[in-house]
């Protein structure tokens, strides 16, 4: 089964300073039939002006992975972390018992982010948080974990559920496949470009929810980037 959700759809917000389009309900977009999908629980498109962003506030029991599209974005919390994350790199924030922490565009041009929450399923523990580059030529033609909970997934950051969140690029009429363990949910965004996943239409900015398909077989129209999370039920 594969849920082809158009960007168009989306339920979202424009705040001046963020314009932010949510795959899920959050915040005052409530659709009943769009709560998550397995483990994941948000996946916000968010556009941030230049020298804006999310000021101090508290997190608690969530995994919170932030794949920067394009831009920077900037990290403070109340632990003491400070790092700056730019484009096709991801930072991880396990909230655990609770963290406050900030999130800012300090770049002179807008910043797009994915934000991908994943509901924790190990024991709270305390909080923690930390990025790291990936090189595009690295996932060039096939995904590359970037953040994982999963056994043998070492070289991904860390998060605290039985999940992954992969990244890929492929070039035009290129086309790669990824293996769904059985009873596993997958969620995929194309960030930029356009594909097919066994067949249905994805433009940038859609998402595709997934389950009972044992092999995804992505096929790029256009150069494309792609984010997928895959996760238990």
């Amino acid at each position: 089964m594969i849920d082809v959700r158009p960007f168009s759809s989306l339920g979202g917000a424009n705040h001046g300073w963020l314009d932010a389009k949510h795959h899920f309900s959050f915040a005052s977009y409530n659709d009943q039939k769009r709560m998550g999908w397995g483990a994941l629980r948000v996946w916000n498109d968010d556009t941030i002006a230049a020298g804006t962003g999310f000021p101090p506030h508290p997190h608690s029991d969530m995994e919170i992975i932030t794949y920067v599209r394009e831009g920077a974005i900037t990290h403070e919390d109340s632990l003491g972390n400070k790092g700056r994350t730019e484009a096709g790199d991801v930072q991880v924030m396990s909230a655990g018992t609770g963290i406050r922490h900030a999130e800012y565009n300090a770049e002179p041009e807008a910043t797009r982010i994915f934000q991908i929450w994943i509901i924790p399923d190990r024991e709270r523990k305390a909080p923690s948080w930390g990025t790291r580059p990936f090189p595009k030529g690295e996932r060039s033609g096939r995904f590359v974990t970037l953040a994982s909970g999963m056994e043998g997934d070492d070289d991904a950051l860390p998060i605290r559920t039985d999940a992954r969140v992969l990244g890929a690029s492929l070039k035009a009429g290129e086309s790669m496949e990824y293996t769904l363990g059985q009873g596993r949910y997958a969620y995929m965004v194309p960030a930029v470009g356009k594909v097919e996943i066994n067949g249905h239409a994805l433009d940038k900015g859609d998402g595709a929810a997934i389950r009972d398909e044992t092999v995804l077989r992505i096929v790029a129209k256009e150069d494309a980037e792609l984010v997928l999370v895959d996760s238990a039920a």
